[in-house]
């Protein structure tokens, strides 16, 4: 067996001292030692920026495009705490949850109230999955007209058994490789569409992007406010799932198991510090596709006064398009549409997969480092849950709905989250390995930031209105 092979074979989730390597110092020497954050980009850039972001641009104008760079950094730092913890303790997240009390059987509060939160999270990727069978529908109808109930029925199966397929075999390297070309071409698209609108004449200047940044906030905004940062950048399942790709990718095992050792403690640091590297690069990824969505609705709806939703976005939008630059850039922002809700599927599924095998794991099912048993559960899961969320979808045929119910869930999971990521670093992380004073603060910013955020879904969920 050659040296890569049995490289490839070992498992991320035992540590042992036969695979300990040294970190690399610097970006260059470090970018192939990046993914993590790419499969994170994937993931975070889909239907919250391609529906709720376009139409919060649609609704507010350029006035809150300082808040799109603001609320996707302001959360950066939980996922990093989280990520360190897990290469610290070769640990996943949902271990993680389990060890905060109070426990409630063989659970912890948090890890329950996850398992919990997944139900109702089938929702929100149907939504997904409703989202991309729409666009393709639009493009490409078969059965009937576009978007009526047998085309979206038709490409709805074939979204779901072509995710099964090309995602069964769960490994990473290829989850990783394909989430690097969907963000590609995701973001290439997107911004090639959002940045080149100057040169039309639905475009925009410097001034609508000056006055965007001036960090003003118009009465009557508060609530775009709070929804625009609820729904950009990393949210509770991405911070979840990037413990599991740091994991995969390889850092805690290079880290090795913890011997108290000085050269333990060195090599954690360093590999660390490639998990910030990998963390800023998807912040500025995401934060770059982001932006595009939102600069599409301020520049081309809200001066037409136009604030749709759901489907109804995609096709709008791809209508004014069409209307003002002809049927190539329809065709173009249909494609990226499908690329972007494609590679938030592609990410989203595997983790899914993990984190529900990893919870029958923690209910007594079999022991986590279990290779074979493991795999054999994340299989099943890779097939069961498209299933669920097509057939959510051709129930409930209402992505808006399926999305912003899952996404209230999701912000009401952020208080755990929180409370778990400061518990775990002061049990289970030394203190050498925290991260500098400065880092400590962005932390408790986060942290802030998430609780009010979580505070503020739960009021509205039980219809308390909150000026």
């Amino acid at each position: 067996m050659s040296t890569q092979t049995a490289e490839t074979n070992r498992d991320p989730y035992v540590l042992t001292p036969d695979d300990v390597r040294e970190p690399p110092t610097g970006w260059r020497s470090s970018l192939r030692f990046l993914g993590p954050g790419l499969v994170l980009s994937a993931s975070i850039v889909g239907s919250g920026e391609l529906i709720a972001t376009t139409a919060l641009g649609a609704e507010a104008g350029f006035v809150l495009l300082w808040l799109v760079v603001l609320s996707t950094l302001a959360k950066v730092a939980v996922q990093v705490e989280l990520a360190r913890w897990a290469i610290v303790t070769g640990q996943t997240a949902l271990a993680g949850y389990n060890k905060v009390p109070p426990r409630i059987g063989r659970l912890g509060w948090v890890s329950l109230l996850w398992i919990v939160m997944a139900f109702v999270k089938v929702l929100q990727v149907g939504g997904v999955v409703g989202g991309l069978a729409a666009a393709l529908s639009i493009l490409f109808p078969i059965g009937s007209d576009p978007l009526e109930f047998t085309s979206l029925a038709i490409w709805t199966t074939v979204v779901v058994i072509g995710a099964i397929v090309s995602l069964y075999s769960n490994r990473y390297s290829l989850i990783e490789r394909g989430a690097v070309v969907l963000t590609v071409l995701f973001v290439l698209i997107t911004c090639a569409i959002a940045f080149g609108l100057p040169a039309t004449e639905i475009g925009y200047g410097l001034s609508d992007l000056g006055d965007g940044m001036r960090f003003a906030l118009p009465a009557g905004a508060i609530g775009a406010a709070i929804a625009m940062f609820g729904l950009t950048g990393v949210t509770s399942d991405e911070i979840t799932y990037y413990t599991y790709w740091c994991i995969e990718k390889g850092y805690a095992r290079w880290v090795g198991p913890n011997d108290g050792s000085a050269a333990w403690k060195r090599r954690a640091k360093g590999w660390i510090r490639v998990m910030y590297r990998d963390a800023a690069l998807s912040w500025l990824v995401y934060t770059i596709g982001t932006l595009a969505f939102f600069i599409m609705g301020a520049a081309v709806l809200h001066p037409a006064g136009l604030v749709p939703e759901g489907n109804e976005m995609i096709t709008t939008l791809s209508r004014t398009y069409t209307n003002t630059l002809g049927e190539w850039a329809s065709v173009a922002y249909l494609v990226g549409a499908i690329a972007v809700l494609g590679s938030t599927l592609w990410a989203a599924l595997p983790g899914w997969a993990r984190v529900a095998a990893d919870a029958v794991s923690l209910c007594g099912g079999f022991d986590w480092r279990d290779t074979e048993r493991r795999q054999r559960w994340m299989k099943l899961f890779t097939v069961l849950f498209p299933i669920a969320w097509g057939t959510a979808y051709l129930y409930f045929t209402s992505p808006v709905f399926m999305i912003q119910t899952g996404g209230f869930i999701g912000g009401l999971f952020l208080i755990a989250i929180t409370v778990a990521a400061w518990y775990l670093r002061r049990t289970e992380v030394d203190r050498d390995l925290r991260g500098g004073q400065w880092f400590t603060v962005a932390l408790l910013v986060s942290s802030v930031l998430f609780a009010a955020l979580g505070v503020y879904t739960a009021l509205a969920v039980f219809g308390v209105s909150v000026a």
